[in-house]
């Protein structure tokens, strides 16, 4: 409850946004933002050793640093894989779900082999620099490329690795994990049980997962154990003081915002309304003001379906210049990497895996993810929409005849001049409502339409159909009479759209939510005989609560034979990190 009260005092704060940062003005200010709890971080994930043609998988935790529990401040995490050079290979950003989120990346052929970190941060956490965000190596080797230099201790010589393998403390005090055999042939369904002997005590969040036993001597993934040693004196809150900029917390979703500016003088364009839509068919509205330096602000919470936003102004009078904000990375001066090497003599295992992960993804499609559907986003809120299919009807050449010849209680008042809108009709029989002028809201493609006039002539034999409600709504502090949904035929009216005061700009899409593919044969289906199966890891659950004293799984060994571990890692519910390992053996003789 104190959190929740304190974050709402953060909303307050927040029109003071510029550049994705905030500053504090005052002892009051501060006191409140030092009761926010900072936050820490931990990812599980299947490296360190990442091959051209294989999938790094992670699964993030965040945490409060005071208490250790999950996380109720960021709804956003990040999860970041930084080369030698301090550069972004890649910067996920993750919903989280009670503070767990997880996602993966393929690790194509243009990413060169060398030394990577892999880091895990909320825009929160940032306050505390480099020594809060979560870091752990990774080593990709990329086959493909001539040159790999940069991962021999010297070239010319052909030493042998550096690297050491470190030894995975693990804990079966509270959780163990016990199969029914230790030895299995390729393709045998393996039974996994883990049991909980302590209770309430074991009851938390994990992930399993079940690799090959990697080849290579490299150093392990960080466990949660480690993970809770390295991090035990993280930062409890900020150490920020008045005068100091701040990243703030994403606390309500995805922080959108930006500034405005009149053009012509340059100043910063105060009390602006701003209109920021999500373009498609389930498209998302949202409406800001900036404050007296020109800033606004927006948070989505709800899964956008488009990686683009458009920013836009009402008002015609002026021109105005509009600029998204980015946040600042985080300094990456003191990051470092491992001492990580290889030697000629390992090409050949090298060469070999690669033909195996070349012939795996050969069959992908027959083995896919699927992406777990989010609810679907009414932008009727609730109402029910009056769908005209223009195809139904006598087609017009406009937008203003097809209003006024097909579609009932629609049309546009005050054609022909600036002030031209579209109005709907009200409802008298069903609300009991005063008579009103106001405008209509109106989207095509989802891209919301300040200026009415400008779509009047509108080539309406590119619109499939014609949605409408005539509910009144309120988009900050202007009322709307109903909301007309246009959607044409190729879905592509953004592709064409220009209007003065606004922007298109990039919006990076969260991680979607995936079913991992789990193999499975069984003997009266043969549709996988003729199939390759090479999988390194035989199984991964990136979100497993446990909540009760045993739980059973099932999964398939692939053909490729060797050492496999199966691993457990996470935190109980009062942030105790747990690691179980159990080892499984794959071969083609069966020593049981």
């Amino acid at each position: 409850m104190k959190t929740t009260q304190i974050l709402t005092l953060l909303l307050v704060f927040i029109s003071g946004l510029g550049h994705a940062q905030y500053v504090i003005k005052d002892g009051s200010e501060l006191m409140n933002l030092k009761k926010v709890p900072q936050e820490k971080a931990y990812i599980d994930h299947n490296g360190p050793l990442v091959l051209s043609g294989e999938y790094l998988y992670y699964a993030i935790h965040c945490f409060n640093a005071q208490t250790n529990n999950l996380t109720d401040v960021s709804k956003i995490g990040y999860v970041a894989l930084v080369n030698e050079t301090k550069e972004f290979v890649f910067e996920h950003k993750v919903k989280l779900e009670k503070g767990q989120g997880y996602g993966d990346f393929f690790v194509s052929t243009d990413i060169p082999s060398g030394r990577y970190k892999l880091l895990g941060y909320t825009q929160w956490m940032k306050n505390a620099g480099l020594s809060q965000v979560f870091k752990d190596d990774i080593i990709i080797i990329n086959p493909y490329l001539a040159d790999q230099s940069v991962l021999l201790n010297n070239p010319d010589l052909g030493l042998s690795a550096t690297s050491s393998k470190t030894n995975s403390i693990s804990d079966s005090s509270i959780i163990t994990l016990s199969t029914n055999k230790t030895t299995y042939t390729p393709r045998e369904k393996v039974n996994l049980n883990i049991k909980n002997y302590k209770g309430t005590l074991g009851h938390g969040s994990y992930t399993i997962k079940v690799k090959r036993k990697e080849e290579i001597a490299t150093t392990t993934a960080m466990s949660s154990i480690a993970y809770g040693k390295s991090y035990f004196n993280a930062d409890k809150e900020i150490k920020q003081t008045i005068g100091d900029s701040i990243f703030l917390p994403e606390q309500r979703g995805e922080l959108f915002y930006g500034t405005v500016k009149n053009s012509t003088s340059g100043t910063p364009a105060e009390n602006i309304p701003v209109t920021i839509s999500i373009p498609g068919k389930e498209s998302l509205l949202k409406f800001s003001k900036t404050d007296q330096n020109g800033n606004f602000y927006a948070y989505f919470r709800k899964d956008r379906k488009d990686p683009r936003a458009i920013i836009q102004i009402e008002d015609q009078e002026e021109t105005y210049t509009i600029e998204k904000g980015e946040p600042r990375n985080i300094d990456l001066t003191e990051l470092t990497f491992s001492d990580f090497s290889l030697s000629k003599e390992q090409a050949e295992y090298i060469k070999n895996r690669s033909v195996l992960n070349q012939l795996e993804n050969q069959f992908f499609g027959s083995k896919p993810d699927s992406i777990l559907q989010s609810n679907p986003i009414d932008i009727f809120n609730g109402g029910i929409p009056e769908v005209i299919i223009l195809d139904e009807y006598t087609r017009f050449p406009t937008l203003e005849e097809t209003l006024a010849e097909v579609v009932q209680f629609a049309g546009f008042r005050k054609a022909n001049t600036n002030d031209a809108y579209i109005r709907i009709g009200q409802d008298f029989k069903s609300y009991k409502e005063e008579y009103n002028d106001f405008p209509a809201i109106v989207l095509i493609d989802g891209v919301f339409i300040p200026n009415h006039e400008q779509i009047r002539t509108y080539d309406a034999r590119k619109i499939e159909k014609i949605s409408l409600t005539r509910d009144q709504f309120r988009l900050g502090t202007k009322e709307y009479q109903g909301i007309i949904a246009i959607e044409t035929i190729d879905g592509d009216f953004l592709e064409t759209y220009t209007a003065k005061n606004s922007l298109i700009v990039p919006f990076d899409q969260p991680m979607v939510k995936k079913n991992y593919f789990v193999q499975t044969y069984q003997p009266e289906d043969n549709s996988f005989n003729r199939i390759p199966d090479y999988r390194r890891m035989i199984y991964w659950n990136p979100n497993l609560n446990i909540q009760d004293s045993s739980y059973d799984f099932e999964f398939f060994t692939s053909d490729l034979e060797g050492t496999y571990e199966v691993i457990l890692n996470g935190f109980t519910s009062y942030g105790k990190p747990i690691h179980v390992v159990k080892e499984i053996t794959v071969s083609n003789v069966d020593l049981n």
